[in-house]
């Protein structure tokens, strides 16, 4: 077994980017220290929330199913504390960071993101939570439902929050889901990529929201109707197939094509590729110390360029570094943690084969004359 310096790497830049948002929240100072960068006067009503939820929906499957003992075990543990202390305190309305589930549209997107870190972490994020924050938190969530998602991926933020409130034993909404996986079915242009809506979009929004939340709620539903489990073979082949484009986007440097909508949320663009490492479904060409690899090159190139984090470690708005203009309208601050959903894989444990060994990915493979597969098309 080879040292672990790759996940003691991504512990790390994990603890980096999550300790500000975490520690603030538990202190009732998020909203105090919090800056929010961005172009729009209005992004102080949601930014919170987005680093919030966003955040923890990276980290779930660590507080989930990380480790109990040795300093990674404290650090869970103490991290699992803190996330259940900022449920209580951001949908307590007597909270100084109360967070905004009812004004505008952006909730909906955020109150999903929060739903995800849920279905991700039931027994640390659910079953632990205090009754009293239990009600509060799924108050929160049924408060989206008064504002309906546009027609493209944020279809599938209703259907995760009604996926969560399923896992609650509350009342949900299955049209929601069954919309959400339909429609998107409609939308499936080929080769493992779906259309955000009617149109294909030549961006990262199949790896930061469409497919890993395809996956996730239709792992959780569907054995709860026959056409639900038909819909799910298909949903994990063309999931497999994605994570192999993702993985041969990487450069052997480290880097990816910056294409499309959203590349302010960094390594947030790898989200699925990391997701179907946790779950074990990498396509048999991948190895998966190759994708840990991989992640590593992202991930050391994105996060250590100076301008990434202000003086008080909260990230700022770029890809490499400090680029402002990267940011669309819609983009501040608490955006931003969408980065975390590239940890994932610390829901491995440290004797899993992710963690193991060295391994070139694919492109720095070819680019050094090494044998790589073929590639091929699903169908």
């Amino acid at each position: 077994m080879l040292p672990t310096y790759d996940r003691d790497y991504w512990l790390k830049t994990m603890d980096k980017i999550a300790h500000p948002v975490l520690s603030s929240l538990a202190n009732q100072q998020l909203k105090q220290l919090m800056p929010v960068e961005g172009t729009l006067d209005d992004r102080g009503d949601y930014s919170h929330l987005e680093a919030f939820a966003r955040l923890v929906c990276g980290i779930a499957p660590w507080i989930e199913n990380g480790p109990d003992d040795g300093e990674e075990g404290l650090l869970r543990k103490h991290y699992a504390e803190l996330i259940r202390t900022g449920m209580k305190e951001a949908t307590d309305p007597s909270s100084p960071d109360y967070m905004n589930f009812t004004e505008g549209h952006q909730p909906i997107v955020d109150a999903a993101f929060l739903a995800h870190a849920l279905v991700r972490a039931p027994k640390e994020l659910m079953e632990k939570l205090e009754p009293s924050v239990k009600l509060n938190v799924v108050e929160a969530l049924k408060q989206t439902r008064n504002r309906k998602p546009f027609f493209n991926n944020w279809l599938l933020f209703a259907a995760m929050i009604e996926t969560a409130l399923f896992l609650f034993d509350e009342d949900w909404d299955p049209m929601r889901i069954d919309y959400a996986l339909k429609q998107h079915e409609q939308w499936y242009v080929g080769d493992g990529i779906y259309g955000d809506g009617p149109a294909y979009h030549a961006d990262y929004y199949n790896s930061f929201v469409i497919q890993p939340m395809m996956v996730d709620i239709i792992d959780q539903i569907a054995h709860l109707s026959p056409d639900w489990m038909d819909m799910k073979q298909t949903i994990h082949e063309r999931a497999i197939r994605y994570a192999v484009i993702l993985e041969r986007s990487i450069s052997p440097e480290g880097t990816y094509p910056i294409v499309g909508r959203s590349i302010a949320y960094r390594f947030g663009a790898f989200q699925h590729l990391a997701q179907m490492a946790l779950q074990h479904r990498l396509d048999d060409s991948l190895k998966p110390a190759q994708v840990r690899c991989a992640l590593t090159a992202v991930m050391r190139r994105s996060i250590e360029i100076p301008g990434t984090f202000d003086d008080e470690g909260w990230l700022k708005i770029g890809l490499y570094g400090h680029q402002p203009n990267l940011g669309e309208p819609y983009i501040s601050t608490g955006s931003l943690y969408l980065c975390a959903t590239i940890f994932l894989p610390l829901g491995l444990p440290s004797d899993d084969p992710f963690w193991q060994g060295e391994e070139d990915w694919t492109t720095k493979k070819a680019w050094s004359g090494k044998f790589i597969p073929i590639d091929s098309a699903l169908y």
